[in-house]
């Protein structure tokens, strides 16, 4: 299995564009000073035009560096899972 990188997930983005949906699984709570779960559901990617080199021009999505990448598959989407210190998110495509 190939090794998944940043420039994995950034071919991956802009392969599909307008076609993406994100999922955040957790986020940087700072008034309890750690990452705590969201409840969120799969919805489509909007753009954003800030902070874009730790954005990717997705609202949602932080790369700040440190990630860790995981293929994702479910019977609806098949993407990638992203993790770090911000927190987490699935980028999917609808199989």
């Amino acid at each position: 299995m190939k090794k998944i990188t940043k420039a994995t997930i950034k071919s991956f983005i802009k392969k599909n564009e307008g076609k993406l949906f994100i999922k955040k699984l957790s986020s940087f709570d700072g008034m309890q000073d750690c990452v705590m779960p969201d409840n969120d559901s799969f919805s489509q990617v909007q753009k954003t035009r800030f902070h874009i080199p730790h954005t990717l021009g997705i609202k949602k999505a932080w790369f700040v560096g440190g990630e860790h990448y995981t293929e994702y598959k479910d019977d609806t989407f098949a993407g990638y899972k992203v993790y770090n210190c911000c927190g987490s998110f699935i980028l999917a495509v609808i199989k």
